[in-house]
């Protein structure tokens, strides 16, 4: 049974006459007849009856077209999936950003893809940089933007460069100098991303820095958002962590101050795919985007290695 054969008898189904199908498939009379009396000797049943006008179809043709139609359609969709991994007309773009993206000057990305290939579906998922490298790892989402460390070793990794990592504070003037780890912890500690947690890839680069000097770190409170946490600190709790980034893509509350920490902290934003996947058009255009727009802090580190796609 071939896939021409299967053509021709829902064609002929539909159409009711050989000569009509023939017209429809751009073939002769003659090849149409010879699919079909092949495909009922290769089943061992009568398809049609053929009368003087119309063919009319049996209980055998009846039950074929479901299993037909099936076949072919499955077809079609595996040809426009893979069509999809080599064009710009259609498919989708799945990628992962963390969800400070925007200080990265990534607001605009979305619409300048879109504008470009609007046949195109996008779906930006915004998450933690951990939650942005699990999903990439598991297939759910193509390729990723993600803050570093990233504790899966499954995938290709493409660093873009390295954004300073701040102290945020109301309680300190601005004339004090860079902080200690032991200065932020002996006050009280606001950290976001409390559904993460100690699973940030920050955080965990403050947790490891910590237990390196004999302290176990804890915040006093913990909230979802950077704004969150950065209100609390306006109102003289504490002190949080930020990158320098915010400094230029949105202002501080009043009164919050940022400092220096003495031994330089810095978190690396990096590309990330699954190790040996070759990713479809549209998300390899995506990331290229990423690359071009993508714009670090003044004073940054830009890293120069060898492309993820």
């Amino acid at each position: 049974m071939t896939l021409a054969q299967l053509r021709a008898f829902l064609t002929a189904w539909e159409l009711g006459t050989f000569t009509a199908a023939a017209e429809e498939l751009d073939v002769t009379q003659a090849s149409v007849s010879e699919l079909i009396v092949r495909l009922e000797a290769e089943l061992g049943v009568q398809l049609f009856v053929r009368g003087s006008r119309r063919l009319k179809p049996t209980s055998a043709a009846n039950e074929l077209r479901t299993h037909a139609e099936r076949a072919l359609g499955a077809v079609e969709a595996a040809t426009h999936s893979m069509r999809s991994l080599t064009s710009l007309d259609s498919g989708e773009a799945t990628f992962g950003v963390p969800r400070n993206a925007n200080q990265y000057g990534l607001s605009d990305l979305v619409l300048t893809f879109h504008t470009r290939h609007p046949r195109v579906r996008i779906r930006m998922v915004g998450l933690n940089s951990d939650e942005v490298a699990r999903l990439v790892s598991e297939g759910v989402i193509e390729a990723g933007l993600v803050v570093l460390p990233v504790r899966d070793t499954e995938l290709d990794v493409e660093p873009l460069f390295a954004d300073r990592v701040l102290y945020a504070t109301s309680r300190r003037e601005a004339g004090d100098g860079p902080v200690r780890l032991e200065d932020i912890f002996a006050e009280d500690l606001v950290l976001y991303d409390a559904h993460s947690g100690w699973d940030d890839p920050t955080r965990r680069q403050l947790w490891d820095r910590a237990q390196g000097i004999g302290i176990r770190p804890h915040a006093t409170i913990e909230v979802e958002h950077v704004e969150s946490a950065l209100a609390l600190v306006a109102a003289g709790v504490g002190g949080t962590i930020v990158s320098a980034s915010l400094l230029r893509n949105r202002k501080l509350p009043r009164g919050v101050r940022t400092f220096e920490f003495v031994e330089p902290f810095e978190e690396t934003l990096a590309l990330v795919k699954r190790q040996g996947a070759v990713l479809s058009l549209a998300t390899k255009t995506i990331v290229e985007l990423v690359r071009e727009t993508i714009t670090p802090p003044s004073g940054s580190k830009r890293i120069r290695s060898h492309s993820t796609g």
